[in-house]
C-alpha cells in the first residue's frame, strides 16, 4: 500500500538519520563531444543523433545546468547517486570519457551506480574505448576480476549493490538499434538472473530499487522507445517483486505503478538532468528518496530538486512521503 503526503516538511537541508539512506537519482545527461567528430564517425545511425543535436538537442541538453546540478549535491549531499543511463549522446569515446570525469565529480564507484542508456549503446562500439571507462561504477559488490572474468555488458548485468539494508539492482536494457528507433531490451539470460537476484533480496528482507532505463510501465514513452520485453519484466516483478522502480529515457516526469505479490510498486521516472525544458515537465530535475525502515515496512521520504533558469541553479520543487508496508 501507497500512501502520499504532499504537505510534508521540507527534508533538504534536515540531517540523514543513521538508519536513513539518501538516494539521489539523476538520468539522461547526454553529455556531447561533436565539435571535432570525425566524418568516418557519421557513417552509421551517429548520422541522425548529430543532426538531432544540431537541430535542436545541443540548445536543449546544456553544460551550464549540469554544473549547476554538481553544485546543488554539494549542499544536498546524499549518501548514494544512482544514474540510469544516457551519460553519452552518440556514444563516441571523447564522450565516454567526458562522462567518466563527470562520474568522478559526483563521487566515488562506491558512491555512485550507473547502468547504460540507448544512447550509450548507439552504435556497436569497442569495449576499451566506451565502458571500459565506467566498469568499477557499474560493476557489483561481489565481482572479482580476473584473468578468467571477461568484462562486458553480459557479465556485468544484472548488478547487485547492497548500501545498509537497500539493495541496488541495475539492469542493462541498452542496444544498437535501427535509425529512428530507440527500443531496449532485458533479455532471457539477463532475466534469469535478475530473477534469481530479487529472489534472495526478497528473502533477506531488503528494500530493492531496481535501476532501469527503459521505462517498464506501459504508455510512459512511444512504440519506437519501448522496452520490447516488458510484459516478461512485469510478469517476473508481479511474483518476485521490489519495492522501487526508477527509470530514465522518457525526458519528463513520470509516475506509474506496477503490481507486486505484496502491492503496488513506485515506478518513477525523471527528465535528463540537463534539460532545459520546452515545457515545465520535461525541465531538468533530480530526485532524492531517504530511506528508512518502519516498524510494519519502509518510509520513504522524497525531494524533488528542479533546475530554475532564471536563478541558475536547483531548487526546491516538491516534498513528498510515501509509506510501504508488507
Amino acid at each position: 500500500m501507497v500512501s502520499a503526503n504532499n504537505n510534508a516538511p521540507s527534508m533538504t537541508a534536515a540531517p540523514t538519520p543513521e538508519n536513513t539512506l539518501a538516494l539521489a537519482h539523476i538520468t539522461d545527461p547526454h553529455i556531447a563531444s561533436v565539435s571535432d567528430i570525425r566524418a568516418r564517425d557519421l557513417l552509421n545511425k551517429r548520422l541522425y543523433g548529430y543532426l538531432k543535436w544540431k537541430l535542436h538537442r545541443g540548445a536543449e541538453h546544456l553544460a551550464a545546468i549540469l554544473s549547476a546540478l554538481q553544485d546543488d549535491l554539494i549542499q544536498t549531499h546524499p549518501d548514494h547517486i544512482a544514474v540510469t543511463g544516457d551519460l553519452t549522446h552518440l556514444s563516441l569515446p571523447t564522450e565516454f570519457r567526458k562522462a567518466r570525469q563527470w562520474l568522478q565529480s559526483l563521487g566515488s564507484p562506491t558512491r555512485v551506480t550507473v547502468i547504460p542508456g540507448n544512447h550509450d549503446a548507439y552504435v556497436k562500439t569497442d569495449w576499451d574505448l566506451s565502458f571500459a571507462h565506467w566498469t568499477d561504477y557499474m560493476l557489483s559488490d561481489d565481482t572479482q576480476v580476473g584473468d578468467n572474468f571477461s568484462l562486458n555488458i553480459e557479465s556485468i548485468f544484472p548488478s547487485l549493490r547492497v548500501r545498509g539494508r537497500i539493495a541496488l539492482i541495475g539492469v542493462c536494457t541498452a542496444q544498437p538499434t535501427l535509425p529512428y528507433l530507440a527500443v531496449g531490451s532485458v533479455g532471457t539470460v539477463q532475466m534469469q538472473k535478475l530473477k534469481a537476484i530479487l529472489a534472495r533480496t526478497g528473502e533477506q528482507r531488503l528494500f530493492r530499487v531496481l535501476l532501469i532505463h527503459h521505462p517498464p510501465a506501459t504508455g510512459t514513452v512511444s512504440w519506437r522507445k519501448r522496452l520490447k520485453d516488458a510484459a516478461a519484466l512485469r510478469s517476473l516483478l508481479a511474483s518476485y517483486g521490489a519495492e522501487l522502480i526508477l527509470h530514465g529515457h522518457a525526458h519528463h516526469t513520470a509516475q506509474s505503478y506496477l503490481e507486486g505479490p505484496h502491492g503496488r510498486i513506485p515506478v518513477v521516472g525523471a527528465p535528463s538532468a540537463s534539460a532545459l525544458g520546452r515545457t515545465r515537465r520535461c525541465r531538468a530535475r533530480y530526485y532524492i528518496y531517504r530511506i528508512s525502515s518502519a516498524r510494519n515496512g519502509w518510509d520513504i521520504g522524497l525531494s524533488v530538486r528542479i533546475y530554475s533558469a532564471d536563478k541558475n541553479r536547483f531548487i526546491p520543487e516538491s516534498e513528498n512521503q510515501l509509506s510501504l508496508s508488507h
